[in-house]
């Protein structure tokens, strides 16, 4: 089973809450990006630090990282060995970031009290401006990776459901008295 996982894909289309509940059943801890560029102000710390912060996370044995941040996807794809990504219609991302709108969420430092224009611009511009980038990244990675991409949130959930029964599987054998 992977022990470092990339969690990629357009904002509202259930990266979060897909990487919580796999932090859940794996017990990997999970690191969002967006809490580390943003800071509860809404102001962003320097890329530098960011880089640092980072880099320390990725040269761990053992994590689930939660963000796109393609300026930083390389050093990511070489150290992971599971990336997910979700490729969902624009029109389920949308719904997604304007349902969450108003909620305390754990991936934010803040609440979102609106889905303003310019982010829900970059929601639609995602399969033109950054998909195809991302999936370069990853066909170049794709050898040595378990490389899953979701097109609905029902694989996600499918996907979980299988990997929680492997999982209790797996912990039942490991009971069983040799």
């Amino acid at each position: 089973m992977f022990q470092r996982a990339l969690i990629v894909g357009c904002p509202g289309s259930g990266k979060s809450t897909f990487a919580r509940r796999l932090r859940d059943l794996t017990g990997l801890p999970l690191h969002y990006l967006d809490m580390i560029w943003h800071r509860p102000d809404r102001t962003s710390i320097t890329q530098a630090e960011f880089d640092r912060r980072l880099s320390e996370i990725v040269a761990g044995e053992r994590w689930i990282i939660d963000g796109n941040y393609q300026r930083t996807i390389e050093p990511r794809l070489r150290r992971c060995d599971a990336v997910f990504l979700f490729d969902l219609p624009v029109e389920e991302c949308l719904s997604g970031a304007a349902a969450r709108v108003g909620r305390q969420r754990e991936d934010l430092p803040w609440v979102e009290e609106t889905l303003d224009g310019e982010f829900r611009q970059w929601i639609v511009d995602f399969p033109q401006n950054r998909l195809p980038e991302l999936c370069e990244y990853l066909a170049r990675y794709r050898e040595d990776r378990e490389i899953t991409v979701f097109h609905t949130r029902r694989e996600a959930e499918d996907y979980l459901a299988g990997l929680s029964r492997l999982l209790s599987r797996d912990e039942k054998s490991s009971m069983i008295p040799t």
